[in-house]
């Protein structure tokens, strides 16, 4: 009996202590966790602070010991076989990581949350009884299955570069995050994601799917990575969440992005798709189209782009990224492109990427559309004059042709208002002021004197009219002779003769035109003559209002070289327009318009002309000289949008007197950049058939008064018709000449002194010439001091002037010249 006690009682000490240890079929996990201490990172206990495993050293494990594990790190240690780990039931994350695991069991760790097994886990894995994981990372683990169900606290799953040949995240409620991309080697059919409400990434490129089901019901998604995979379709109408979107090479049909306007990154491309409306999705900052079958792209509305990569479109023709920002553009390897629409700041990177991609065909320009891109404002409104003084109530005559000056502080432009008295202009955000500028300041008082507005503050459309009154009792016409066709032997010549009102006062009077009888054949008129005689013809005008403008057109037959006498090309036809009332007209100067027109045989349709021809009188030094620019659409389409652009000299022309005269269709005007001229004639649809696809402009614009005798000045146009490349105009060449005198220098003829000049400026005339009149210019061109009737003047009072540089114009009965000098 005593035996038998005795042995019950070694069985009660020995038999509970060699229960508690665990076994491990790896000696690898068994030796990795042994390893465990405070001073690594292999395991946690529950409180979260870095611990031994093998709590009392037995260099074993026993299950209280296992039980006291919250955390473990056990990755990079060639483990097998996990039989053991089970043990462990109150971990709650478990590192897995870069093993060669064939054998694996999870179903005591019904508290774990995050499970780690990146690296060989076998072929399949049953994660079913993890009631309670949240995130599971399972990349390149060679997994063709897994089994998920259940999960419904699972937030985060990871299965990329595996070989899955089925996904079911049915019942997966809680997801928010699906990584399972580059599961090429598998089979997977598609996804359905019925019922993942929650769903806000999904990552599945390069796995071969066919199909995403219910992508609809994913209101939350931001991120979705499709590319590289085989969907014929995707319906994203329902993922207004979305922010970022890869979905290149699908074979796609079609493609509809619209309504996603959270887009912020897109990359779309390798596809059938030919059109892609993208209008709306003013949130991208970055936009990538590659191996598609887009013709016209339009990222017009992309305002907040900073990157567009275009490459490798063989039939992207145009690109539309005018939208008000300076993003970055790329787009090599565009065999068909032809012409991109951008803002100005961007061209000079356009201009780089097309001489590195050596494209021989691309041309570039803002021309799409006629306000600047991106969001803007717009102040608009009416000009009227009235003539009664009476009030300003917009009752009044229309005032074309109104120059408004605008700045922000910054840079200067000008807006002109059309033959309507109306403009448009759209602006960008901040603080502007806009004031008035007139012709003949001093004939008018304009109601307001300016105008300050800033935005966002003010309301868009802002609304500003302006109303001129007169000022005084002022008479000043003004007549131009414009060829609107050119002269060819034995064929009709069509010419304009524009009569207009500068003045403030009505006025009546006539037109006559004079022109070789022998040379020429009067064909017609409208409105018909009132008087003919030889080598003349003349009209009557009756109360012409004040910037009121009217029009005549005479058609000639130009003699041929068989007819006598003959008209051979190269001889030049004079004409000679004038209007009455000379008398008391305040610039009698512009009564009168020449025309000597060269005779030609072929032409180019698009040219430009300076009216006054290829030598001027120096008596038109600071004066205005006359442009035609002609148009022509010689395509087989009508042109939307035509537009002639013109650089002025500054060194010879002073931009702020440019006054457009007449045009053929309905324009505007604008001047920016210091010189730059934009003529926009905005959807006239210009016809292609030869009896209708003519336009032109006519202007004038005054040469600086410190051009001499001699000196020369030059003029040409771009046109755009509309997306195409621009046709550079003739250069038109003029000099100032004096007909049979060789040389009339200044210094030649006169002298002055002092120089400087503090209080009187003496002129001293060599030659005994007849002075006729003498005036002072500022450097900007303005007239500060005339003296009209300057015969017997031999000094001017220059006290009140300002100090600095100034222009002494003198004309003579030989000429006129000019010279600078300093008021001290």
């Amino acid at each position: 009996m005593k035996k038998n006690y005795l042995f019950f009682f070694a069985l009660f000490i020995f038999l509970p202590t060699n229960a508690q240890n665990i076994e491990f079929k790896d000696e690898n996990l068994k030796s990795k966790l042994l390893e465990a201490d405070i001073t690594n990172n292999i395991a946690k206990d529950l409180q979260g602070n870095f611990c031994k495993v093998d709590l009392n050293g037995d260099l074993e494990i026993q299950i209280t010991e296992a039980q006291n594990i919250s955390w473990l790190n056990i990755s990079y240690y060639r483990i097998k076989n996990t039989t053991g780990i089970n043990s462990f039931s109150n971990l709650e994350y478990l590192d897995l990581s870069i093993n060669e695991i064939l054998v694996s069991n999870f179903d005591a760790l019904q508290k774990l949350k995050i499970l780690i097994c990146g690296g060989y886990i076998g072929d399949s894995i049953d994660l079913r009884p993890l009631i309670n994981l949240e995130k599971l990372y399972c990349a390149s683990t060679k997994l063709r299955s897994i089994n998920l169900s259940g999960l419904k606290k699972l937030q985060f799953l990871d299965l990329k570069f595996n070989s899955l040949e089925n996904l079911d995240l049915s019942g997966l409620s809680s997801l928010k995050e699906v990584y399972c991309s580059e599961n090429y080697k598998g089979i997977i059919e598609g996804l359905d994601l019925k019922g993942l409400t929650g769903l806000e990434v999904l990552d599945c490129g390069a796995t071969g799917i066919k199909y995403l089901k219910n992508l609809s019901d994913c209101k939350k998604l931001k991120k979705l990575y499709c590319e590289s995979n085989k969907l014929e379709t995707l319906d994203i109408s329902g993922c207004e969440s979305l922010e970022a979107l890869i979905s290149v090479y699908n074979p796609f049909e079609t493609l509809n992005i619209t309504g996603l306007n959270n887009l912020i990154s897109l990359e779309v491309g390798g596809s059938k798709f030919s059109f892609l409306e993208a209008n709306s999705l003013i949130n991208v900052k970055y936009f990538t189209l590659i191996y598609s079958n887009v013709i016209t792209l339009d990222l017009s509305n992309f305002v907040n782009l900073e990157t567009a990569l275009c490459n490798y479109n063989d039939s992207l023709t145009n690109i539309f990224t005018k939208n008000g920002v300076a993003e970055v553009l790329y787009f090599s390897a565009c065999p068909s492109l032809k012409y991109i629409c951008a803002d100005e700041n961007q061209f000079q990177g356009i201009k780089d990427e097309i001489q590195a991609y050596q494209y021989k065909d691309v041309h570039y320009n803002s021309y799409c559309s006629f306000g600047p891109g991106g969001v803007y404002s717009v102040i608009k409104g009416t000009t009227k004059i009235d003539l009664d003084k009476k009030d300003c109530n917009g009752n009044g005559e229309i005032f074309s042709n109104f120059k408004l000056n605008i700045t922000d502080g910054f840079s200067k432009s000008t807006v002109i208002t059309d033959n309507s008295g109306n403009y448009s202009l759209p602006i960008g955000m901040g603080t502007y002021r806009i004031e008035p500028s007139l012709e003949n300041s001093n004939y008018f008082k304009v109601y307001p004197e300016f105008l300050t507005v800033s935005f966002p503050e003010s309301q868009s459309p802002f609304i500003q009219n302006f109303c001129v009154t007169p000022d005084g009792n002022h008479q000043d016409i003004e007549i131009t002779i414009v060829p609107l066709s050119v002269a060819r032997p034995g064929f009709d010549a069509i010419y304009s003769v524009i009569y207009k009102n500068k003045g403030n006062k009505t006025v009546s009077g006539s037109v006559t035109l004079d022109f070789n009888d022998a040379i020429l054949d009067y064909i017609s008129a409208t409105p018909m003559i009132n008087n003919q005689v030889i080598n003349k013809l003349e009209w009557n005008y009756e109360n012409l209002k004040p910037f009121e403008s009217k029009e005549i057109t005479v058609v000639f037959n130009v003699n041929s070289p068989m007819e006598t006498p003959a008209v051979n090309i190269d001889d030049r036809l004079s004409f000679n327009a004038v209007i009455t009332p000379i008398t008391d007209d305040e610039k009698p100067v512009d009564n009168s318009s020449a025309l000597r027109q060269i005779v030609v045989g072929s032409y180019d349709p698009n040219d430009k002309t300076c009216l006054e021809g290829d030598v001027i009188k120096p008596e038109l030094i600071g004066e205005y000289v006359h442009y035609l620019i002609r148009f022509e659409n010689t395509g087989t389409y009508p042109a939307e949008n035509v537009v002639v652009k013109d650089m002025i000299d500054l060194l010879k022309f002073d931009i702020s007197t440019l006054v457009p005269t007449s045009a053929s269709h309905a324009y505007t005007t604008k001047i920016s950049a210091g010189n730059k001229v934009e003529f926009i004639f905005e959807k006239i649809n210009l016809p292609f058939d030869d009896a209708n696809n003519d336009g032109y402009i006519t202007f004038k614009i005054k040469t600086l008064p410190s051009l001499s005798v001699g000196d020369s000045f030059t003029n040409e146009a771009n046109i755009y018709f509309d997306y195409n490349f621009p046709i550079l105009t003739n250069k038109t060449n003029s000099t100032f000449k004096t007909l049979g005198v060789q040389d009339f220098k200044f210094s030649k003829h006169f002298n002055i002194y002092p120089v400087p000049a503090k209080d009187l400026l003496n002129i001293n005339s060599k030659n005994n010439i007849e002075i006729i009149s003498i005036a002072i210019y500022d450097t900007v061109g303005k007239l500060v001091i005339v003296v009209p009737n300057a015969n017997l003047i031999s000094n001017i009072d220059v006290s009140k002037l300002e100090s600095g540089n100034y222009i002494l114009r003198i004309k003579t009965d030989k000429g006129t010249t000019a010279t600078k000098f300093i008021k001290k």
